[in-house]
């Protein structure tokens, strides 16, 4: 079984939707991650905040991020355990994430020493 993170890239909402819109999601979310523990394949994961956000670059520059010129950006990740990539994108394909037009679910396997 290998390990793979599912990397949630959104808008930040805040203050663009109202509180029970982030409550229904924040419930749909739970109810996702719920069925992947269900399977004994959920690792772990969290959401990150946007409030307070830098971002350090090779000059080692410190700016307020995370946004700079993209519209969307990391919101929060999950990892999960999967036979393949294939079956993991079937998890993601899962995620209230996407409800959001633009957003995306990035799956990346975790490499394991």
């Amino acid at each position: 079984m290998k390990e793979f993170i599912l990397i949630f890239r959104h808008e930040n909402a805040n203050g663009k939707v109202s509180p029970e819109q982030m409550q229904q999601w924040m419930k749909q979310q739970k109810e996702w991650v719920d069925s992947i523990a269900a399977q004994n394949k959920f690792i772990g994961g969290t959401g990150l905040l946007f409030d307070d956000a830098k971002v350090v670059d090779h000059n080692k520059m410190v700016t307020n991020g995370p946004f700079g010129d993209i519209k969307e950006t990391l919101g929060g990740y999950v990892t999960i355990r999967a036979e393949s990539a294939n079956e993991a994108a079937e998890f993601a394909k899962g995620s209230p994430v996407l409800q959001g037009e633009g957003n995306t679910v990035e799956v990346r396997q975790i490499v394991t020493h």
